[in-house]
């Protein structure tokens, strides 16, 4: 495979994942965070480190209205009810294994 074919895959594996995490608003950045240990938020920022490594200059919160599809703060009022105290929990112990 050409490297040229393998970043149009990879661009098109990344926009495939922003679809299916816009699909599952029901799937909390921090359930993700203690699964995963990256979430929506990761990915704007790794979407802003890459466009930088690029020499190009991208807001972090263009990026997010990239990954969300809408103003982030816009994001969180509709789709990102408060942590609960066992995700939380949870949470803290998810970081100690990502660290």
């Amino acid at each position: 495979m050409d490297e040229r074919t393998q970043i149009e895959l990879e661009a098109a594996v990344f926009r495939r994942l922003l679809k299916h995490l816009d699909e599952r608003k029901d799937v909390q950045n921090i359930d993700l965070m203690i699964l995963a240990g990256f979430c929506r938020n990761c990915l704007s920022k790794w979407y802003v480190e890459a466009a930088k490594e690029r020499g190009i200059e991208v807001d972090l919160e263009d990026a997010r209205r990239r990954v969300y599809g809408m103003p982030y703060e816009e994001w969180k009022a509709k789709y990102q009810p408060p942590a609960t105290p066992e995700q939380l929990a949870r949470f803290e112990e998810a970081q100690k294994r990502h660290g």
